[in-house]
Order: structure tokens, then sequence, then C-alpha cells
């Protein structure tokens, strides 16, 4: 369960409100309408997103309402008084559909959709892309240093460098991702994770001697012992102190964990590190290494064949580097009865109308190949058109079809069981296991097809048409 999330429909834009009053006070409020989540361009030159932050959405809709003292400062900063009568007893009763959390997705895909009235699918709106754009911007970025990192362990140690509160949803996002442990103590205990940490030098500046640093943490944590080994010197005392230490648990029972390196050229002191401590018989001892690494130094890392069985990743994990933000959006696309469509002279930019799902076609080797998005009372279809290059289509008859899109929420209650965050990692790896290696190459990846099919094309084409034509001179 997520912490912070009663009473949160004050956790929105002030314009989601200005438009709330103006569909109550014009009598439009109960009009049914349908919202679409979806990104136009993935992240980190990546193809792909993996999709996080639906949990903690559908949590935050779930107790989405007015206290009297929400009710009291709207009003005082200007909200009208009927329209804040109404918020007293407002909560969501929307419908909302979604690909499963962790599953891999495309741009210009319509990921999520939330129905209901106007006025209740507008003001979640905020919320929806705060928690979407964020989590599945971190989840990204920790499948792809996963990638780089192989099957070594990860370490999220990023709490004291994201940006504020955002630290507590990194975390989750970090595991859906890939990474196997958090430093983040909080998250753990709210999302069921596994905490994890060693020490920092203050620790070891806090003694006379390094020696006796060592020597003390190993006596209060003789089974979970991992020794920081470049306070002073990395190689001339560091690693000597912490094999003196093995030496000593071993003596009496225990085993070092390992040493961690977070300073310096870590190829380098990462092999020179393993010889010394295989020479003095202590092979079992893990090596682990932070400071600033990212999957570009990790992949640069292990290319180099430094002996690294542990790394730790802060800030680059939690706060996304380098890409700030994902550009999730949140398009109306039905409203009382009818497709809608926002109109742009960029076919790129224009939306895609009326009420869709996903199909994802599979090869015969299990390997996906596409994705089509189609109306939802389409019952098949054998072609996918490219949504901005006319002329452009590829035939999917051979390639059986999975639809991606189920139902979330019903009438304002989830339906959806809550999955740990582990298990939603597990479908991601599968996933990503099906996705071909050409679209999960970190520069330059061969670009993933998403098509529409022929009624859902014809249908945008004629809508722009009407509203092309209204604004001509």
């Amino acid at each position: 369960m997520l912490p912070f999330v009663n009473n949160t429909g004050l956790y929105t834009d002030h314009y989601e409100l200005t438009m709330a009053q103006g569909y109550f006070l014009s009598g439009r409020h109960e009009k049914k309408a349908c919202f679409d989540y979806f990104f136009r361009k993935a992240p980190f030159g990546g193809s792909f997103v993996v999709f996080a932050g639906l949990s903690s959405v559908l949590q935050m809709i779930e107790n989405f309402s007015y206290t009297k003292n929400d009710c009291n400062y709207l009003e005082s900063v200007g909200f009208d008084s009927r329209f804040v009568e109404y918020l007293q007893s407002f909560s969501f009763r929307g419908n909302i559909h979604s690909v499963k959390e962790g599953e891999l997705i495309f741009p210009n895909e319509p990921a999520l959709r939330v129905e209901g009235s106007i006025l209740e699918t507008q003001l979640v709106e905020t919320l929806v892309l705060n928690m979407l754009n964020f989590e599945s911007l971190i989840a990204t970025k920790a499948c792809r240093i996963r990638q780089a990192a192989g099957n070594e362990v990860l370490l999220e140690f990023g709490l004291r460098r994201a940006q504020g509160l955002g630290g507590i949803n990194a975390s989750r996002a970090a595991i859906i991702g890939g990474f196997d442990k958090t430093s983040n103590v909080f998250s753990a205990r709210h999302f069921g994770l596994e905490s994890s940490g060693t020490m920092a030098h203050s620790w070891i500046q806090s003694f006379s001697d390094e020696l006796e640093a060592f020597r003390a943490y190993a006596n209060h944590f003789p089974d979970s012992c991992t020794l920081l080994v470049d306070t002073y010197n990395t190689l001339k005392s560091g690693v000597p102190n912490a094999i003196t230490i093995a030496r000593e648990l071993r003596e009496k029972g225990h085993q070092l964990v390992g040493i961690r390196l977070d300073s310096g050229d870590l190829t380098y002191l990462s092999k020179k590190a393993r010889a010394m401590l295989d020479e003095a018989g202590f092979q079992e001892v893990k090596i682990v290494a932070s400071n600033q690494l990212d999957e570009t130094i990790i992949q640069s890392l292990r290319s180099e064949g430094a002996p690294i069985d542990v790394f730790g990743v802060g800030t680059s994990i939690a706060t996304g580097q380098d890409d700030a933000a994902l550009d999730g959006v949140y398009k109306l696309s039905f409203y009382d009865g009818k497709p809608s469509i926002k109109v742009s002279e960029n076919l790129s930019k224009m939306t895609l109308p009326g009420i869709k799902t996903i199909d994802r076609f599979v090869d015969g080797e299990n390997r996906f190949c596409a994705d089509g998005i189609s109306l939802g009372h389409e019952t098949g279809y054998n072609e996918i058109f490219h949504p901005t290059e006319a002329g452009k289509r590829k035939n999917v008859t051979s390639c059986h079809k999975e639809n991606l899109i189920h139902q979330v929420m019903r009438d304002g209650n989830c339906i959806e069981k809550e999955q740990a965050p582990g298990d939603i990692a597990a479908f991601t790896k599968s996933r990503l296991q099906q996705l071909p290696e050409e679209h999960k190459r970190f520069l330059n990846p061969h670009v993933y097809k998403v098509g529409i099919s022929k009624e859902l094309l014809e249908t945008r084409n004629d809508l722009a048409k009407q509203y092309l034509k209204k604004d001509s001179f």
C-alpha cells in the first residue's frame, strides 16, 4: 500500500479544478468521456518503455476525495461555493482499462484508458500523468541498467539524490525494471522490498584507524559484513585490512561477504583486489562497486573484464538521467457518445479518436513482431497501417494475436489484484525475452512496428478532414 494516499483530491493542477467547475456550472459534468494515456518518444534513445505506476495510480484514484478542510481551502481561493459543495461528496466512479504493469509499451500506444464523466476523468489527469510518467521512466532506466549488468546483483542507492518524495516510488520502479535490492528502508517497508546497505566513509573516519573500524563493524555484523575499502588507500590499506578481517571472521566460523569500491579506476582496482583476495584464499568474497554508475559505465566495466559482482547505482536510477521526464500525455478521445480528436497539421501530433484497444502480434518463434491499435468494437483485422506514413502497411495474418488491454477499475473500485514489485519484474523479464534483440540496442535501436487498423485510420482521417475544413480560410 502506498503511503500518503488518503484524500488525494488536491493532488492535481489548478486548471483541472477550474475546468471541472466549468463543466459543473454549465451542466455538462455528467457527460461521458474517455481519455487515453500514451507517450510519443521513448526515453534514453531507446525503443520501448517499461509501463510502471499502475498500482500507484489505482490506489490514489480509489482515495480521490475531498475533506471538509480541502473544500474550505478551495472556497477560500475563489472556487464557487456550489461547486465546492458538490466536491464534498465527490469520489471517482469511473472505469479504467490498462495494459499490465511491467508490460513493454511503445510510442503512441494508448496504454491506459480512463472512462467516466467528463468532470471525474478530467480531475484525475494530473495524478495519472505524475505517477505513470515518473515510475515508467525509472523502470525503463532500471531495465537498461539490468541489460548492461547481465546477471550480476543490482542495488538501488538513489534516495539521497532523488527529487524529494519521488525517491519513494523510484525504489519501487527500480525493482520492477530489474534491480534486486534498495537502500531505501521506507520503500522496502511499504512495498515489501529487500533493503540492503553497508557503511559510509564516516564510519571508518570516526575510528583511530581503518583496521579498528573494520573490526568493530565485523563484530557487530559478522554474517553480513561488507567493508568499504577506499577511505585511505584501496590497495595498500583497504583490501589488506579487509583480508585481515576475513581471516578473523573465518576463525570464528563466519565469512566476509564483500568489499566495496566507491572511487577510482573501478576496472583496475577490482582486478587488483580480486587477485589479492583470491591469493589470500577468499575467492568467495564479493566485490561491490558504486560511484555514479549507469548502464553505459556498467557495460564498459563488464566489457573490460572488471570482476565486479554487485553494482550499486544511485543518482542515475533515482533521477532517470539523462532524460528528466517521460513525455506521457493524457488526451480526450471520446466525448458524449462520439469519438474526439485533437487536430494538428503535424500528423504525428494528431491523436487517435475513439475507444481503442491494443493487440500484440507474436510470430511462430514466440517473438514480438508488431502491435496493432484498433477500435474496441472491431472483431478482427489482418493488416495494420503506419499511422503517419501513407502506403506503409504490414500483413499480420500469420501472427498470433494477444490483446494487451484489460479492465483494472470498475465503478471506482480497483479490481486488479495488487502485485509485488518482484512479481511484476519477473513479468517484465519474460516480455523482454520475447522482444527481438534489435529493439533492445542502446544505440540506434530498430523501430518497433506499431500500426493502426484500417477502420481506425479512416475514422481519424475523416474526423481530421471535418475539422481542418472548418478551420480553413
